[in-house]
């Protein structure tokens, strides 16, 4: 499942692990992450919280990747340790851990050749969510990191270009692959209902 920031995936896909038990989640957020796994909080929370705000002053972009390499590998690695035939959802999966990384002016790096060798999707599922309703759900700025726009400062415009980079760039690692399109919802049920229906549609015979 792909979206650009505050597209409504986490929400969807903690209503789906109420909804839909037999389909395992697999995400790098707090919210989502299976017991034991702490450390990948301990991660988020490093690279945002020190890392971000003194890049390339006093961490370079590749400090900030081998970071970032570590939530790519836990989603891999859990994908790997589903049991047999249960179907997995995935939270973004390096797409969009990838697309940031360019954004952030890491446009080539030879670990991204690394994850474009990974299993990829059956199917994509893109949830769609306008400029507008990007910047409520992030309180109009206050709760963004620095992953979530450009300059130093976010305001309404460098959200909005980071955002629709970022779109682009996901979308361009995933065109070759099925994707169904999940336009902007008001409640978080009518999205994990419409996921349901591409799961659903996309089950194995």
């Amino acid at each position: 499942m792909l979206g650009a920031d505050y597209a409504g995936k986490s929400s969807a896909l903690a209503e789906l692990a109420r909804l839909v038990p037999e389909v395992r989640i697999v995400s790098a957020d707090d919210e989502l992450l299976d017991p034991g796994h702490s450390l990948i909080t301990r991660l988020r929370r490093g690279l945002v919280g020190d890392v971000m705000p003194a890049l390339h002053r006093d961490y370079s972009a590749d400090f900030m990747l081998t970071m970032l390499q570590a939530a790519v590998l836990h989603l891999r690695d859990s994908i790997a340790r589903a049991p047999a035939h249960t179907p997995v959802l995935v939270d973004s999966y390096y797409y969009k851990i990838l697309a940031k990384c360019r954004l952030t002016g890491l446009d080539q790096h030879p670990l991204f050749d690394w994850w474009r060798s990974f299993p990829q999707p059956q199917q994509v599922i893109f949830l769609e969510v306008s400029a507008e309703t990007a910047w409520r759900r992030c309180g109009e700025g206050r709760d963004l990191n620095p992953l979530e726009h450009y300059g130093a400062r976010p305001d309404r415009a460098s959200f909005a270009r980071f955002q629709a980079d970022l779109h682009r760039v996901m979308w361009e690692e995933v065109r070759t692959l099925p994707v169904s399109f999940i336009g902007e919802q008001d409640r978080v049920s009518a999205v994990a209902r419409e996921v349901r229906e591409v799961l659903t549609a996309h089950e194995p015979v």
